[in-house]
């Protein structure tokens, strides 16, 4: 398991998310790029045994993680919520094949969200998953994190399921609209 320290607020959440996906032999981690991933997406980075695929578009990630299924991997799909409705029409190739299937999604659009555009999407994750036949965890504290990735990995891997932890805005932390000079 990786060394690393901690980050000075709080539990180090990030990185029990990471313990637990290398306790579950995934070999691949998929995602494209956001803030509130970034220190599981340095792990994975940092780990030699992790293939790490920098994605143009969510859905692209649930193909990736059928292909690896399909050739003896385990993958994950780290996102945004607003990426979800990006995924939808994919989503139905995991329960066709019944494909195993598990995301991390940092949520936008609930606690302290400064951009009204976030907030549709951000409502409309939960369902959206539920409707594709995507069970769904909620982690909205940092101390459940390693719990409940574990358990979503078993169930995912072992019962050939498809998964999301929607990682709650707050444990991110608030996001400020920056200006550049």
């Amino acid at each position: 398991m990786a060394d690393t320290a901690p980050n000075n607020n709080g539990p180090d959440w990030p990185l029990d998310i990471y313990n637990a996906l290398k306790a579950a032999d995934v070999a691949q981690i998929c995602y494209v790029p956001d803030a509130g991933h970034s220190r599981l997406i340095q792990l994975a980075h940092g780990d030699s045994a992790i293939q790490t695929t920098v994605l143009t578009t969510e859905e692209e990630g649930v193909a990736l993680s059928a292909g690896a299924w399909l050739g003896g991997q385990r993958a994950v799909l780290l996102m945004q919520s607003s990426g979800v409705g990006n995924c939808v029409n994919m989503l139905s190739l995991l329960a066709s094949c019944r494909f195993p299937f598990l995301t991390f999604v940092t949520m936008r659009g609930e606690w302290a969200e400064f951009n009204p555009w976030q907030v549709p999407m951000g409502k409309a994750t939960p369902a959206a998953f539920e409707i594709m036949g995507v069970t769904v965890f909620r982690l909205e504290r940092p101390e459940d994190a390693g719990e409940i990735a574990a358990a979503a990995a078993t169930l995912a891997y072992d019962s050939d399921q498809p998964i999301a932890i929607l990682i709650s805005q707050r444990m991110i932390g608030r996001k400020k609209w920056m200006e550049t000079k």
